[in-house]
């Protein structure tokens, strides 16, 4: 389960492999955990909240649009167990591809411009 305990050591682990003179700014939404007193934020690790209801500003909505269209819809499972199996091996198989994620969570504002 997702908790500000998980998300603690997910921002640890992302700022132990940022090169020493690099220092990171990562957009995100404000679910609990990702605004939790309990919040440890690495100093090279700027947290940039996205305002409330904007989810054409969040590019990992693009990428549950991409799941929901072609993975997990016009199906019926037998039960939870089925359900839980396809999203499970769906989300490792589409999440794990570096090029998916790319495309589907592109935001405007985040390209370099040249």
């Amino acid at each position: 389960m997702l908790n500000t305990g998980i998300i603690n050591q997910f921002l640890d682990q992302f700022s132990r492999s940022l090169a020493p003179d690099v220092h990171a700014a990562m957009i995100w939404d404000g679910a609990g955990f990702h605004t939790a007193r309990d919040l440890q934020v690495p100093s090279n690790v700027t947290l940039i909240k996205l305002p409330p209801y904007s989810p054409e500003l969040n590019g990992i909505e693009n990428l549950w649009h991409y799941l929901r269209s072609h993975c997990w819809s016009n199906r019926a499972y037998a039960n939870y167990d089925d359900l839980f199996e396809v999203a499970e091996s769906t989300w490792y198989k589409n999440c794990l591809n570096p090029e998916l994620i790319k495309s589907a969570c592109a935001m405007s504002y985040t390209q370099t411009r040249s």
